[in-house]
């Protein structure tokens, strides 16, 4: 086997065991005994850690001057439980889009939870509120699972948001981001933090840890590869959805990313020290799983894992996803680090103890009842959190095209319709999704939506026959619907990447181009599948696309043939039931895209050039698009007029408020997405040719106009000056673009910047 193999090989199986840890539950591996946490078990408190009317640090110093060295070495891991002290453990638990709680050991059953669309899914809404609710859902749910006994895990520190950006669509884990604009990512993960840990002034519900930081954004050279960018795109585009989920949503913990940045890995940049600690406040800095050994094996940097580990541990990781513990032993008997280090370490991840209420009486701590108290349902298995799951699916789906209102179809004119494709009974789940209590597929959406009066021809395209039995459909009924997309997990599993061939040779089983995940970028953004919807309209030009996909794709010939095409994310539950109400008109889609849609590759800068200035997003994106960032149809027609500005100009400190009529000029309520963008007319650097500065989803009743104002502040108009390290506003006019794309700008204006 060859090196690079052995070093593929030996990372898969790295993170396949991370996995698997926080899938489970980081505590469960240690069967630590939990100190009672529920009201009527409480007793005295024993320890003035215990004590909440003291100060958070003098409760944390107590706590440090009682533990052990060992005690304290084994909370630099995922770990913060101390058993003989009767201090519990958070735990973890993977959670962009719904807790995981699958656990592939023998004789354990995996958790249901409520599991939301993909995150670019949750980004193609365009509605912060509904993504907080939706990790509310997920907060409270994992909570439940904490305290309630017979589930016997802690994962309180939930994994997500992902913060990256979706630079290019080639990136095999843009499944996991929001999308390619840095204001609307960090607008959906302060959301979406702010959801997971609640609204409590005191107590947090669950706590929110970021990945990847930073700049995470390929697959086939993460472990080895470097992330070359100037400062000004350091500030000004990768890490700001995470300054914003930090300062703005609170969140106090990140995952640092397996790349470099500039040739330093991230697990031991500077960066973490001076700015994520430093100017962010962040409490928590986690290595990846594998990441520290990776710096020996595939980076070479380090000649053992002992000097790995070190590294890490001086550039301000305290928590470790590898192994780490003897060696912490080791450098502390060397004197290369220091008890006194370790406590520095380990106070800012008590603190988030104290926060979660872990250490507080149960009656103090809001959250603290959240548990199966009899024979009521989960939350998983009760309306609520299944109406959250159903309303944000719902408003996921976006519309592509819409020729001559094709669509909706109405049911009581047609007697048969088709449901054909690879993805017409199936929901898939991810890498990051968890079990959900249930799913509805597209087929089964569909039968519920129509009843008995409608006939559903089904073929679903995957069986040796499938060919002519889906043809055979499609010539047989009024409508042909076809389903198509990628798979989200192509292959058993990631610590199997490698298979063996029977010529003794290895190959990957993912065997479609443009399929991606986590450890395999696309090597193509064509659609394998659309030669099914071709032969479909060959035979029933009455033929639409559903496209079920992860990322964006070029579906050229779709657009050009195709009457109608509409388009949702993965791994919802309720995926067949939103798309069949947006099929039917009981539902009208309101999604609008978060990323840039190429019609080719050839589009696209190399996919290791991080200078997006290049032509990378929509800001830079060079030729036109298939489809172009914030692009979305409805089953109505929108006016946007009257723009006005509370003033004509701000200062530094100041903002302005930007106000349009949104008027519905069609026969049905719908959603449009007003999105507020800006051109920099007289700047003394380089700016994009035009950046989003706020949005709001908004209904409107027909002939209705509703009245939408957008906040935008001065300081979203600086730019990092490089001179002096700091973000700068200069003076010059700005002309304000509101529309519902960035490509389709419906009105403007133009204030000035004192």
């Amino acid at each position: 086997m060859k090196g690079p193999l052995l070093i593929k090989t030996f990372t898969t199986t790295l993170i396949s065991s991370f996995l698997l840890i926080a899938i489970i539950g980081s505590g469960q591996e240690e069967k630590q005994p939990q100190r009672p946490r529920q009201v009527d078990q409480w007793h005295l408190q024993h320890y003035p850690f215990d004590d909440p009317s003291l100060p958070v640090e003098k409760r944390i110093d107590d706590l440090l001057s009682r533990m052990t060295l060992d005690e304290k070495i084994n909370c630099l891991g995922t770990i913060t439980g101390v058993p003989r002290l009767g201090v519990p453990n958070i735990g973890s638990s993977e959670g962009i889009h719904g807790v995981v709680q699958r656990d592939p050991r023998p004789g354990r059953e995996p958790i249901t939870t409520t599991q939301f669309p993909q995150p670019p899914g949750m980004g193609d809404t365009w509605d912060p509120a509904i993504v907080r609710e939706a990790s509310g859902v997920e907060g409270y749910e994992a909570r439940y699972i904490t305290q309630t006994p017979k589930y016997n895990r802690q994962i309180l520190m939930l994994w997500g948001p992902q913060s990256d950006l979706d630079r290019d669509p080639r990136w095999g884990r843009s499944e996991e981001v929001y999308g390619e604009d840095p204001f609307f990512n960090g607008t959906m993960a302060k959301a979406f933090v702010q959801g997971l840990q609640g609204d409590n002034p005191k107590y947090w519900q669950a706590s929110a840890l970021l990945k990847h930081f930073l700049a995470n954004e390929n697959e086939d050279f993460r472990t080895s590869s470097t992330s070359n960018f100037d400062e000004r795109l350091f500030w000004e585009y990768y890490s700001e959805p995470f300054r914003m989920a930090f300062l703005e949503g609170g969140a106090k913990a990140v995952m640092a990313s397996y790349n470099a940045w500039n040739g330093v890995p991230m697990a031991i940049n500077p960066v973490l020290r001076s700015v994520v600690m430093g100017k962010w406040a962040v409490d928590v800095l986690s290595s990846d799983g594998g990441a520290v050994h990776l710096l020996v094996d595939s980076r070479n940097l380090f000649s053992d894992q002992e000097d790995a580990v070190v590294a890490c541990f001086k550039a301000g990781i305290n928590q470790f996803l590898d192994r780490y513990r003897d060696e912490i032993a080791a450098a502390v008997k060397k004197g290369l680090i220091t008890e006194v280090e370790i406590n520095q370490a380990l106070r800012p991840k008590f603190r988030i103890e104290i926060k979660l209420g872990l250490l507080d009486p149960p009656d103090m701590v809001p959250y603290a009842s959240i548990r199966q108290m009899g024979d009521e349902p989960a939350p998983w298995d009760a309306e609520r959190d299944r109406a959250v799951s159903k309303e944000i699916a719902l408003k996921s789906v976006v519309l592509l095209k819409n020729e001559n209102r094709f669509l909706p179809l109405d049911k009581t004119k047609i007697h048969s319709i088709a449901v054909i494709g690879p993805l017409s009974n199936i929901v898939h789940w991810d890498w990051y999704g968890g079990t959900p209590p249930y799913t509805v597929t597209p087929l089964k959406g569909i039968q519920d939506e129509v009843g008995p009066d409608v006939k559903v021809n089904f073929a679903p395209y995957d069986t040796p026959d499938g060919e002519a039995e889906a043809l055979k459909a499609a010539r047989s009924s009024d409508v042909a619907l076809v389903f198509l997309g990628n798979n989200p997990t192509c292959g058993p599993d990631m610590g199997h990447e490698w298979v063996n061939t029977p010529d003794g040779g290895n190959t990957l089983p993912c065997t479609v181009d443009s399929d991606g995940r986590e450890g395999r970028d696309r090597a193509s953004i064509d659609l394998a599948q659309e030669q099914i919807a071709k032969q479909v309209y060959s035979v029933n030009p009455h033929t639409v696309l559903a496209l079920i996909a992860s990322f964006p794709f070029a579906i050229n010939w779709s657009e050009a043939n195709l009457p109608a095409i509409l388009t949702m994310t993965q791994s919802s539950q309720d995926e067949g039931t939103a798309l069949a109400k947006v099929l039917f008109g009981e539902y009208n889609p309101g999604g609008h895209l978060v990323e840039t849609w190429p019609k080719s590759v050839d589009q696209l800068p190399p996919s290791m050039d991080y200078n997006i200035r290049d032509g990378y997003t929509y800001m830079y994106f060079k030729g036109e698009p298939l489809y172009p960032f914030g692009y979305g149809l409805s089953y109505t027609t929108f006016k946007l007029s009257k723009i006005e500005t509370s003033a004509a100009s701000m200062t530094k400190d100041g903002s302005v408020t930007v106000s349009v009529n949104v008027t519905n000029t069609g026969n049905r309520t719908g959603d449009e997405v007003v999105q507020l963008y800006v051109q920099h007319l007289r700047s003394s650097v380089s700016r994009p040719r035009e950046e989003l500065e706020g949005f709001e989803r908004v209904t409107v009743e027909p002939g209705a106009t509703k009245t939408v104002s957008i906040e935008l502040p001065a300081s979203r108009l600086e730019f990092w000056d490089v001179g002096t390290h700091t973000f700068r506003l200069e003076a010059e006019p700005v002309r304000l673009l509101l529309g519902d794309s960035s490509a389709d700008i419906l009105r403007s204006t133009i204030i000035q910047v004192n």
